[in-house]
């Protein structure tokens, strides 16, 4: 296949063009910033990858580039995970709603068209809560991340009316070298590792070659269709979480980062760690999709001693 890519240098974005070029496929590289893209994806070293300029929020030449792939993944989105102030909140609402709605534009109008559109969402879509469980049919919830998800996810949806396949992965903490893990790990090596907040809020994650896995199937499988949960099928607790990482590190896991200094630091952005939902995979399950990683240990000491 002929894959178009956004987000494609960020953490997960930059292993999917990895794996894409190592299964053979050809990867159209849509980048904000060519120059960088060029820096992490050498022509020596990628051969495969074809790097062409967007302007996410804009139409504009680069929609024409999507004529002749057969597939289309759009992981692009600001980072949540920092202070909100009003401007940022618009940024996240607009890269993924409007980058979206531009997105499919350009596939709608593309001659020949793309047969499979990828795109992602985020399982911040349920809302939060520490005793209710979400699967893939549950109703969105409150709050501002779920408003995100929702215009993020309708913004997708004017391609099943061209014929496009869609698939919408809600993602999860996606762990791996990199994201919420390089965050965690200098504490733990200082010995001063612990659970954030109360510990009691629901941390679902999937290990980011599972994720990839997943992005891969939903591209080559065209009995794929609709939503799935992009999280592994074991979510913890966040104090059991930070347990298992103190274990896998040999190092304790006692001294827990209170609730008022995650605010201090990120302010609304605070409810991504401190806030969290039980949310199971159950029709990512049901297609038949085998984790490598569906437990947490296994998934912590594969990352942590690479």
């Amino acid at each position: 296949m002929k894959v178009a890519v956004t987000g494609a240098t960020g953490f997960v974005g930059s292993r999917l063009v990895e794996r894409l070029q190592q299964d053979g496929h050809q990867v159209l590289v849509l980048a904000r910033q060519p120059e960088q893209a060029a820096r992490r994806f050498p022509p020596a070293a990628f051969p495969a990858v074809t790097i062409v300029g967007y302007t996410p929020l804009q139409s504009g030449e680069w929609q024409s580039q999507l004529a002749g792939c057969e597939g289309v993944v759009n992981l692009a989105g600001e980072p949540i995970s920092e202070r909100w102030t009003v401007e940022r909140k618009q940024s996240i609402l607009s890269s993924r709603q409007l980058g979206t709605e531009k997105l499919v534009e350009g596939i709608v109008q593309a001659n020949p068209r793309p047969q499979v559109l990828v795109s992602a969402s985020a399982i911040g879509f349920y809302g939060t809560s520490e005793t209710a469980t979400f699967d893939e049919t549950s109703a969105a919830g409150q709050g501002f991340l779920a408003d995100v998800c929702r215009a993020w996810e309708a913004a997708a949806e004017p391609v099943t009316a061209a014929g496009v396949r869609l698939v919408i992965l809600r993602i999860g903490i996606v762990l791996g070298m990199g994201g919420a893990i390089a965050k965690m790990v200098t504490p733990f090596k200082l010995f001063a590792g612990g659970p954030i907040g109360s510990g009691q809020q629901w941390f679902s994650w999937i290990h980011r070659e599972d994720l990839v896995n997943l992005i891969l199937t939903a591209l080559t499988q065209p009995t794929m269709t609709g939503t799935y949960n992009a999280t592994a099928p074991n979510p913890v607790r966040m104090a059991a979480f930070c347990q298992t990482m103190g274990e896998v590190m040999e190092r304790p896991s006692w001294l827990p980062v209170p609730a008022f200094a995650i605010e201090v630091l990120l302010g609304d952005g605070a409810q991504v760690v401190l806030e969290g939902q039980q949310v199971l995979p159950k029709r990512t399950q049901d297609s038949g999709f085998q984790y490598q990683y569906a437990t947490v240990k296994p998934a912590l000491a594969a990352i942590l001693q690479e």
